[in-house]
């Protein structure tokens, strides 16, 4: 279940391919009606309930690291094939897994961190 560059899935325009995850696929799409980008993310209906549930749950959610759910559609391919969509809040940069790897071997945790300073401290430190 994969949308060329410059169909249609529903009322938003493919642009092209962003990513793929265990239930479906990811595009970057525009919205013509309110004139602008958007996620599109895709579901095969034998995640439906699932794919809804997450959906609801995301919708319930307001925080500044969470994309805004902008829609739900339900469709059919030109192949008959049942799909579910998400429209969602294009955010900028990378993938999650960009995200992860990038931090690699920097440790964010400030609990660990102060411990590391609290070691140096006290290992550094002249004997008293």
């Amino acid at each position: 279940m994969s949308w060329p560059h410059d169909s249609m899935l529903g009322s938003y325009e493919i642009l092209g391919p962003l990513g793929v995850g265990g239930m479906g696929e990811v595009y970057r799409a525009r919205d013509p009606r309110l004139q602008r980008d958007v996620a599109i993310k895709t579901s095969a209906q034998r995640f439906s309930e699932r794919f809804e549930r997450e959906a609801r749950a995301i919708a319930a959610l307001n925080h500044p690291n969470i994309a805004q759910i902008y829609g739900l559609e339900d469709g059919v391919t030109n192949d008959g094939v049942a799909f579910r969509a998400l429209a969602m809040e294009l955010v900028p940069g990378g993938t999650l897994a960009d995200v992860i790897a990038s931090a690699r071997g920097a440790d964010h945790n400030p609990a660990r961190q102060s411990g590391g300073n609290l070691w140096r401290t006290r290992h550094s430190s002249p004997p008293g």
